[in-house]
């Protein structure tokens, strides 16, 4: 089977994200993501690229985000890169906490947590990477 591989590059503006949910969509049903799995990882994706674009690349369109999905063994492995300055996952508060309960943003990395096997971040001089991992089987 030939390695499967599916790429997107954006420019840093909110009103792509349709674009993001669409491109989710396609390559989650071609290569056979279960039906209850897809809201989820839909949601994981569109946030990262979300925090990529505002975080990230502070709406900056001149800047891309770029999201490469491609199929590592049983997982399936989707990178959302920035050309920002990078940050330190540390450092952001956590949601479940009684003082952040009633904020409407900061929940994203959090929700990322919940639907997908793994989340990692590779922050470079270049521009943050998100890992997203998905279990397929």
């Amino acid at each position: 089977m030939a390695e499967q591989n599916y790429f997107l590059e954006i420019e840093s503006d909110p009103n792509n994200l349709i674009t993001v949910e669409e491109f989710v969509n396609y390559f989650a049903r071609d290569i056979g993501v279960k039906e209850e799995k897809m809201d989820g990882l839909i949601l994981a994706v569109t946030e990262a690229t979300t925090n990529a674009i505002k975080h990230g690349n502070k709406n900056n369109i001149n800047k891309t985000v770029t999201i490469n999905a491609k199929i590592e063994g049983d997982n399936l492995v989707i990178r959302i890169k920035d050309q920002g300055e990078g940050f330190d996952p540390s450092k952001i508060p956590d949601p479940t906490q009684p003082e952040n309960l009633l904020k409407d943003s900061g929940r994203g990395v959090y929700l990322m947590g919940i639907y997908m096997d793994d989340l990692k971040y590779n922050v470079t001089s270049a521009g943050t990477e998100t890992v997203l991992v998905l279990k397929l089987k």
